[in-house]
């Protein structure tokens, strides 16, 4: 398997369960609860789009922040596995993380006229731990335009399936019921916990070379 094939698995895996569409589902089920189809469809997409492009611009100008607050790469892999570990125990015992929203901000949501850019983009879909797993990935990945295209890619498909589960996210709670979230919760939970270790481990060696 070439470097590029295998980086676009790993970047995808990562951060298509740390965003966690699915169990976005019964959220924006909640948050969207008399709007029409149409209105339904509009807030997907506005959430989707935003949330994209503030993971694809922390994955991009993250080098420059970098450098800016004076962090090395291993000290941000240990920091972002961490919230990633935080973040996946939660998933394993089929929770909301408070790592991602608080009650507060849920209960602000439902409310709101309009929930596409907060709560649902930022920090439901763009949360810490996924602008952190980003971030991660593309200083992982080097510094060449090849080599960072495996991450964008990566980003790009995790938002454009979670629109179309946000769009469908009725039937997705129909067929998959409060149990079926819950299995597929802890079953992303378990693959993200194994990747925070990772991450760990990366920043660990980096940090005592």
């Amino acid at each position: 398997m070439s470097a590029v094939v295998s980086t676009f698995l790993v970047s995808l895996s990562a951060i298509f369960f740390v965003v966690d569409p699915i169990g976005v589902v019964p959220l924006f089920l909640a948050m969207t609860a008399g709007d029409t189809k149409q209105q339904i469809r509009s807030t997907a997409l506005r959430a989707c789009l935003v949330a994209c492009g503030m993971m694809l611009f922390f994955a991009v100008f993250g080098r420059v922040i970098f450098q800016v607050f004076a962090v090395s790469l291993g000290a941000f892999r240990v920091a972002g596995g961490i919230l990633l570990l935080i973040t996946s125990l939660d998933m394993l015992r089929a929770r909301p993380s408070s790592t991602r929203t608080s009650p507060t901000e849920e209960e602000e949501g439902v409310v709101k006229d309009d929930v596409a850019i907060v709560p649902l983009a930022i920090p439901l879909l763009a949360g810490p731990g996924a602008i952190a797993t980003a971030m991660v990935l593309m200083a992982r990945s080097g510094t060449s335009f090849v080599s960072a295209l495996p991450v964008v890619a990566a980003v790009v498909l995790t938002f454009t399936a979670t629109y179309f589960i946000l769009n469908a996210s009725s039937l997705v709670q129909r067929v998959l019921r409060q149990s079926g979230v819950a299995i597929l919760e802890r079953v992303s939970g378990l693959i993200l916990a194994a990747i925070a270790v990772q991450f760990i481990a990366d920043g660990a060696k980096d940090l005592l070379k």
